[in-house]
């Protein structure tokens, strides 16, 4: 049996995964489940896949998870530093599906013992792909995309010399107002954003992708994870959300993958790497689909694009900053003290102030990134404060 931890269970991501993990039993130890306040859904999903430990990142949430789970020998415990050491319990595979920057630590943890870390925490490469590349490198790690896009990308190069790389394209649906205009944009609130006319994602991953903001940071993920040059990596607003990625080689060759909107699919495709399993997700019919429609995206509708190009000519710990600023610029919508344009603002000016504070450092080290991130949202925070 494969021994399996999923950091950020309760989220749709990890659903997802222990949803595949659940269809074959005799498979799967699940070792760790990691969650937020959820702790009633937390402790159901570790009765029923008898994890050995489950644990809550917020330690007023303790007493809770502990009453849910007393009498089924589950360890439990909360903080930061309980997820970080659950991504340390020996695993087979590790999804790393905790939302933000708090991803991070975990995700190198689980590096350090040299397994697979299934990544759909964007963040982590977005904010140290060189250190997380690294410490892969360094440990003899296997880090397998999860996000859709870079799945896609991954599947299509499979037996392929990255060399010939001429450009990947990801697509982008466009998210809930991709046929707004941009004064229309300016009046709309958190439930407008949050509802996606594609895909069934949580709130925050929601309106990233209505601001594309999520397609940013994935600009920069592709650029990390592949290394391949920024000039190379185009976003294309695709509504049917059929096209996942496409690469285009030297030859002139364009390789697409296409598949339903459904995380299971990228997700089920790390979990039995290098091997293809059955999977319960829809089978296209090309026919009732009729056809494809692509438009470029608007980065005057959608300035998250060239901020994320800005980021990449910069390196160093500015996807740090763009993500910490982003993730406090989000509050504040959710908040109410940002309208929806304002958070590219704010993403802006912070990056703008922190621009020549030492950002440019090759590979930095966790408690630099992390330090970066900190100061980022003390000056988004002061910059949302001066709205």
């Amino acid at each position: 049996m494969r021994r399996i931890t999923v950091l950020g269970a309760t989220g749709s991501i990890g659903g997802n995964t222990l949803d595949l993990i659940g269809r074959r039993p005799d498979e799967f130890q699940v070792v760790a489940l990691t969650g937020g306040r959820n702790v009633a859904r937390l402790a159901e999903l570790a009765r029923r896949h008898r994890a050995e430990l489950a644990v809550t990142a917020h330690e007023d949430c303790l007493d809770d998870l502990r009453a849910a789970l007393d009498g089924s020998g589950i360890e439990v415990a909360a903080g930061a530093q309980a997820i970080t050491e659950a991504a340390a319990r020996p695993a087979d595979w590790i999804m790393s599906a905790i939302v933000g920057a708090a991803g991070l630590p975990p995700g190198l943890r689980a590096l350090e013992q040299g397994t697979t870390l299934a990544l759909a925490n964007k963040e982590s490469l977005v904010c140290a792909g060189p250190l997380l590349m690294e410490t892969a490198r360094r440990h003899g790690a296997t880090v397998l995309p999860v996000d859709s896009e870079h799945s896609a990308v991954f599947q299509a190069l499979i037996g392929e010399d990255v060399a010939a790389i001429e450009r990947i394209i990801i697509t982008a649906s466009g998210g809930a107002f991709r046929d707004w205009t941009v004064d229309e944009m300016a009046r709309a609130t958190p439930a407008q954003a949050a509802s996606h006319p594609n895909w069934d994602m949580g709130q925050r991953i929601t309106i990233d992708s209505a601001s594309l903001f999520n397609k940013a940071l994935e600009l920069i993920e592709t650029h990390e994870y592949f290394g391949i040059p920024p000039e190379r990596i185009e976003a294309l607003v695709h509504p049917e959300s059929m096209i996942h990625a496409m690469v285009g080689f030297r030859d002139g060759a364009l390789m697409a993958h296409i598949g339903p909107p459904d995380m299971r699919h990228a997700i089920g495709f790390a979990l039995n790497h290098p091997d293809r399993h059955d999977l319960p997700v829809e089978r296209l019919d090309f026919a009732a689909l009729g056809q494809f429609t692509f438009r470029a995206p608007d980065e005057v509708k959608y300035p998250a694009l060239r901020l994320a190009r800005e980021v990449m000519a910069a390196g160093g710990l500015s996807g740090a900053v763009f993500n910490a600023a982003k993730e406090r610029a989000l509050d504040g919508f959710l908040e109410g003290r940002v309208s929806f344009p304002q958070m590219a603002e704010v993403v802006e000016a912070t990056l703008d102030t922190m621009s020549s504070s030492g950002l440019g450092i090759a590979v930095p080290s966790l408690d630099m990134v992390l330090d970066a991130d900190a100061r980022a949202r003390a000056t988004a925070d002061r910059v949302i404060a001066g709205l």
